[in-house]
């Protein structure tokens, strides 16, 4: 065998080669599969070391792609912005319009600290555009109205991402909540709960928001100890917290907004910044809605005649201009702005206007007629009509041919905001005539006895009387029927409808 391939297969080095480069040994361990080593002939380079992973070009390049459902996840994104940045535009324009629903002015209010949205959409003027509080807005609609404002509200909550805009909505979603929990018939535990209201709001209303935060955990960790407490109300006392919660979050955004649209005057109108700085920002009457159950997505653009007509101060809110005006008598701004947010919610089906004022029999004059000028207090009253199908109407008619209606029961909303004390609520007190005592019936065959309704409150405001149909009222709390009798931020509300009599053979 060749010497030169015999030292190979050894794992020796060839002996040509050794006594090429002076007889130098070579290494006999070297793996015999590798590459022979020739000095005139290089065969194989040295390997440079691989550059550490994250840098260079590669991965800056490998940075700029995404994988698909990180692109699906972006594209979602950037859809929300859009569809949350066209919402803020046409609110915005609807408020400039005076064609605004409500969700459109708590959009707008928000406006002025929104560091997102698109500055080219501003307006010099948008600062003296006059709204309605948040908390007033909410007040002034009814359950249809909330129920629709609650789902707009949610769609905004949703796609918002800004943190201060976010809290803001959650303030509201919760008010709201709240109010339309107020609106619902109340059963006996919901009564209940009524009655140690004033108490909840004496302790809680002067609370700021960090102390709120402060007593919630106090709540929640005496709920979670092994203590003997009453259950029930620490838990409302904890549901009541969370609301007013939400108030003074909304109110210290609301303070932000304030402080913001005087900026904002300051370089146009400095006698307009001034008279805003001293209010609390917002207007006292409640704005001209559009109809009620119109949804928050985008209309049609109205005519030119719409436009003019919602321009107009002295127009009445849409569908309530056949009994909008009452009289000429001349009447605060806040008795008008608790007439027009009363106006605003119109009749129901089965409602009509009421206003039969009676003169108050035996009144004199006031004693405080010297101090204080006397005035009759606003009201804008319902009264609630139907068909009673009692054993007669139903032998002599139909539905087709249907009988008289007949009073079924009434809905009394009387203002009182300029009451000079405060804490004795408006009264009321049910006067017969002739001596006729409760119960008994003078009228005659076909007709039914009426009595007379008197309304007592103190200065500046007279007594006023009203002639009801003299029935048994229903007390219970059956929903739609309801009794009602309560005095808040001004106003009198006396709702109830009778009794209803079934015949038994």
């Amino acid at each position: 065998m060749d010497p030169g391939r015999q030292a190979m297969i050894d794992g020796w080095k060839s002996p040509l080669q050794g006594d090429r480069r002076g007889g130098r040994d070579r290494e006999r361990d070297r793996d015999i599969t590798g590459p022979r080593f020739d000095s005139t002939n290089r065969i194989s380079k040295a390997q440079r070391p691989l550059p550490p992973k994250g840098t260079g070009a590669n991965s800056a390049a490998a940075g700029r792609y995404l994988t698909q459902d990180q692109q699906s996840e972006q594209f979602v994104a950037d859809e929300d912005k859009f569809v949350l940045q066209q919402a803020k535009k046409k609110a915005d324009i609807r408020v400039r319009e005076h064609r605004a629903k409500p969700i459109d002015y708590l959009a707008f209010n928000l406006r002025f600290i929104d560091t997102d949205r698109d500055v080219f959409d501003d307006d010099d003027a948008d600062a003296e555009i006059s709204i309605l509080g948040p908390e007033a807005l909410l007040e002034s609609l009814g359950e249809a109205q909330l129920r629709e404002l609650d789902e707009d509200v949610r769609s905004y909550h949703t796609l918002e991402c800004n943190k201060k805009n976010k809290e803001y909505w959650t303030a509201l979603l919760a008010l709201c909540a709240d109010r339309r929990q107020k609106l619902k018939p109340q059963g006996p535990e919901g009564r209940a709960v009524t009655s140690v209201a004033s108490d909840v709001d004496r302790i809680l209303s002067p609370k700021s928001l960090a102390q709120l935060e402060a007593l919630e955990k106090q709540i929640k960790a005496k709920l979670q100890s092994n203590e003997p407490i009453d259950t029930d109300y620490w838990e409302q006392l904890l549901k009541s917290l969370l609301v007013y919660k939400a108030k003074a979050t909304l109110k210290n955004i609301c303070e932000e907004i304030k402080a913001a649209r005087v900026d904002l005057l300051r370089t146009r109108d400095p006698e307009k910044a001034k008279e805003l700085e001293a209010s609390d920002g917002y207007a006292g009457e409640a704005p001209a809605l559009g109809p009620a159950g119109s949804s928050s997505k985008p209309a049609s653009r109205p005519s030119a005649s719409t436009i003019d007509s919602a321009n107009s101060s002295n127009a009445p809110p849409p569908g309530t201009a056949r009994f909008a005006a009452v009289g000429t008598e001349d009447f605060s701004q806040a008795t008008k702005a608790l007439y027009d947010r009363e106006v605003a919610k119109g009749i129901s089906e089965g409602e009509e206007i009421f206003a039969a004022e009676e003169e108050v029999p035996g009144v004199s004059k006031p004693l405080w007629a010297d101090k204080y000028r006397p005035r009759k207090p606003r009201y804008f009253n319902r009264v609630q009509m139907g068909y009673e199908w009692n054993k007669y109407n139903q032998t002599h008619y139909d539905h087709d041919h249907p009988p008289p209606k007949v009073v079924q029961g009434y809905k009394f909303n009387i203002f009182y905001p300029d009451l000079i004390d405060k804490t004795k609520a408006p009264t009321f007190k049910i006067i017969r005539e002739h001596g006729r005592r409760k119960g008994e019936s003078l009228a005659a065959a076909g007709s039914e006895d009426t009595c007379l309704i008197r309304f007592i409150a103190g200065p500046p405001y007279e007594d006023i009387a009203f002639r009801i149909v003299d029935r048994e009222w229903d007390y219970s709390a059956k929903k739609e029927r309801g009794f009602k009798s309560s005095f808040d931020r001004g106003i009198l509300q006396l709702h109830f409808q009778f009794k209803k009599i079934y015949y038994r053979k």
